[in-house]
């Protein structure tokens, strides 16, 4: 009955040819100011591979990896009661939740230009530390601790 949505294939971007850098641009876009995020995106790029002597691209996909967490809670009502149910991430929902992780975590430092801090959240994640990789231990310690609902989840809803 209902017609399954298409989700849209991104261009990969005209530098670093990937549609992960793309979605990444896209995320830190604000107010529809592609260039501004380009720029932020791409000298973020460049301060990783000063620093870490390897391609940024490799860099980032290891850091999104670190950072996308494998199972998340998701509240679901059964006979008036809420419970948490630890539910398994689909890899397309993975890779957007560690990369508004990625940026907030860049978002919420202070004192530097957003493309320092881009970059610096960006090999953190990449070295399994940082913040956006604690917000993703944090969501499997709730999954864990809510383990006993998990039987909920093969329930139709």
């Amino acid at each position: 009955m209902s017609k399954k949505i298409r989700r849209r294939e991104l261009e990969p971007d005209p530098i670093y040819n990937s549609a992960l850098v793309t979605k990444l641009i896209n995320y830190v876009m604000r107010k529809g100011k592609k260039s501004v995020a380009r720029k932020i995106v791409y000298k973020a790029f460049e301060i990783i591979k000063e620093k870490t002597k390897k391609d940024p691209v490799e860099v980032f996909e290891k850091a999104l990896k670190n950072a996308g967490p494998i199972l998340e809670v998701r509240p679901k009502r059964i006979g008036g009661a809420t419970y948490q149910v630890p539910m398994e991430v689909k890899p397309h929902r993975r890779i957007a939740l560690a990369l508004r992780w990625i940026i907030e975590a860049a978002k919420t430092k202070g004192g530097k230009p957003m493309y320092q801090k881009l970059a610096e959240e960006i090999i953190s994640a990449a070295n399994n530390e940082g913040t956006a990789v604690k917000k993703k231990e944090n969501v499997h310690k709730m999954a864990e601790a809510n383990k006993a609902f998990a039987h909920f989840a093969s329930f139709g809803g």
